[in-house]
């Protein structure tokens, strides 16, 4: 998916072709194929000394994918090692994806995302709320019981513009041109449109994490 299109549907032709050629490469990722190695490496962001490896998700609230992935993804997070930080990215390619970058800005400064993350999704993807002006985010927000007026004056925050900015840059340098994608260590991005489904994906992310594990 390019910046342009990705919030289109896979057509069914080209994701057979990419699960085919996924089960055509066996067990091993390839370089170039099921993922890219960076040059030059992004950023990474670590919490604390215990934390050596940092997982970027790079995704969108409007994306269908992204919230079809979004139920594996958590599952997956759940076993993560204790060395491995991982973190979200709401990309912003246009002015809706901005619009949905900064409610899930919002939401992570006002400590909301745990509670509201899958609502989000819910709501545009299950409810046909489309959540792209200020309006209607008040409205979400004010009928799933969270305090909007908190959450809406951390949308026009210094805070979440800064947090907008930095995403935005991290999307650049990791080369992001469609979600649901995965950043790793700054070294390497896979994505589901590179191995023809979401499972794949984290299994390449899988292997690419221990690939930077034993250095």
């Amino acid at each position: 998916m390019n910046r342009r299109r990705f919030h289109l549907r896979f057509a069914a032709g080209a994701l057979a072709l990419a699960a085919a050629q996924a089960r055509a490469q066996g067990a091993s990722p390839v370089e170039g194929r099921n993922y890219v190695r960076l040059q030059p490496p992004a950023p990474v962001w670590l919490p604390s000394p215990d934390k050596k490896i940092d997982v970027v998700e790079f995704f969108w609230y409007g994306c269908p994918h992204c919230n079809a992935f979004e139920p594996m993804l958590e599952a997956w997070v759940r076993r993560l090692s204790a060395d491995v930080s991982f973190r979200r990215v709401h990309v912003g390619f246009g002015p809706v994806h901005q619009v949905h970058q900064k409610l899930y800005y919002a939401l992570e400064e006002t400590g909301l995302v745990e509670q509201m993350h899958r609502k989000v999704f819910a709501a545009i993807h299950q409810q046909g709320q489309r959540l792209v002006t200020e309006p209607e985010i008040r409205r979400f927000l004010e009928q799933s019981g969270v305090d909007a007026a908190k959450v809406m004056a951390a949308y026009k925050s210094f805070a979440v513009d800064t947090k907008a900015t930095r995403a935005k840059q991290l999307t650049d340098a990791y080369k992001i041109d469609g979600v649901p994608a995965m950043g790793i260590q700054g070294r390497y991005y896979t994505s589901g449109s590179l191995n023809g489904s979401l499972e794949r994906m984290l299994e390449v992310t899988d292997f690419l994490i221990q690939r930077v594990r034993k250095g």
